[in-house]
């Protein structure tokens, strides 16, 4: 009489058997696909925000300033179109 109350499993345990041994299958999504899916969207946000600021800026900033013509280039440019340098 005494070995009739080893012989009781608890209900939680009964549940873990049935889930992992019986012929219910597992619900949720697999955790790798979670992993992958949360990676991706991460990915996927960064690349399209990268995008919308290049484009944002490319609308907004102004053009980038040349850089300075020396003297020696100016006066070259200056005899090809046929205006004569300041000073001769």
């Amino acid at each position: 009489m005494a070995d009739a109350g080893f012989d009781r499993v608890p209900p939680s345990f009964d549940r873990v058997k049935n889930a992992a041994g019986g012929g219910v299958e597992a619900q949720g999504l697999n955790p790798g696909l979670i992993v992958l899916l949360v990676v991706g969207g991460l990915l996927l946000t960064f690349l399209i925000g990268n995008y919308v600021l290049y484009v944002y800026a490319q609308k907004t900033l102004p053009p980038k300033k040349k850089k300075p013509i020396s003297k020696k280039k100016m006066k070259k440019e200056r005899l090809k179109q046929g205006v004569s340098a300041p000073g001769e």
